[in-house]
């Protein structure tokens, strides 16, 4: 089996909420222990889905594949999902973020690694986020640390983790046995032998299919 939309809409949409965020980033205990309270985790864990950055400084075409922007734009990250640490306290972000990067249908190793790449000159040119309504109290400014997370599926080509093993790229697998469920319900049934009808194919007259549409309408 091949990764499916199903597979990445589900984990996106899983990792938009902070405990299914949490239960990640339990994959990863380096990461993990980043979170500032794991007592009140909802306060201090924030999500932003496909987030939005404004970039600080101009991004020249020679420096990011061919983008320009000036400062003060806003962006897409080619993250998946942002996770930005709060102080449940104080109410204020912390000096780490953590950056998804959920491995997406059709997309190869060198695709995977290139939208890390992106993301890196981007955040380069200092950035602001640009934060859900519920959030707007916190400071928005840059992290002083920044690190991906990179999520593959047990049906991900070998190289994938491979290859992020060899670029010292943290990854965890992530298995999604709702959606496998799914696909495997809705996936088309297959003939048996039993049921199909043998000597009539045999018999069957090929010739007969020159008559069809050829016949006259009968009159009324």
């Amino acid at each position: 089996m091949t990764i499916q939309q199903v597979h990445y809409e589900n984990l996106l949409a899983a990792s938009s909420a902070y405990d299914g965020a949490i239960a990640l980033l339990k994959q990863y205990r380096p990461y993990l222990e980043v979170i500032p309270s794991m007592r009140r985790p909802k306060e201090s864990v924030v999500t932003m889905p496909l987030p939005v950055i404004k970039v600080r400084r101009p991004v020249e075409p020679t420096g990011h594949a061919g983008m320009h922007l000036n400062a003060g734009e806003s962006v897409l990250l080619p993250c998946d999902v942002a996770l930005l640490m709060c102080d449940p306290e104080w109410k204020i972000k912390t000096g780490v973020e953590v950056l998804l990067f959920i491995h997406r249908p059709n997309e190869d190793f060198s695709d995977l690694l290139m939208r890390w790449r992106q993301t890196q000159i981007l955040l380069d040119r200092g950035y602001e986020w640009l934060l859900p309504a519920r959030y707007q109290h916190l400071l928005s400014d840059e992290a002083n640390t920044i690190r991906p997370l990179f999520i593959v599926f047990p049906h991900s080509p070998d190289r994938i983790a491979k290859g992020l093993k060899g670029a010292g790229l943290p990854a965890i697998t992530y298995v999604d046995e709702a959606a496998d469920e799914i696909l495997e319900t809705t996936a088309a049934p297959t003939l048996n032998e039993e049921d199909l009808d043998i000597a009539a194919a045999q018999t069957f007259d090929f010739a007969d299919l020159d008559d069809i549409g050829n016949s006259e309408m009968p009159s009324e």
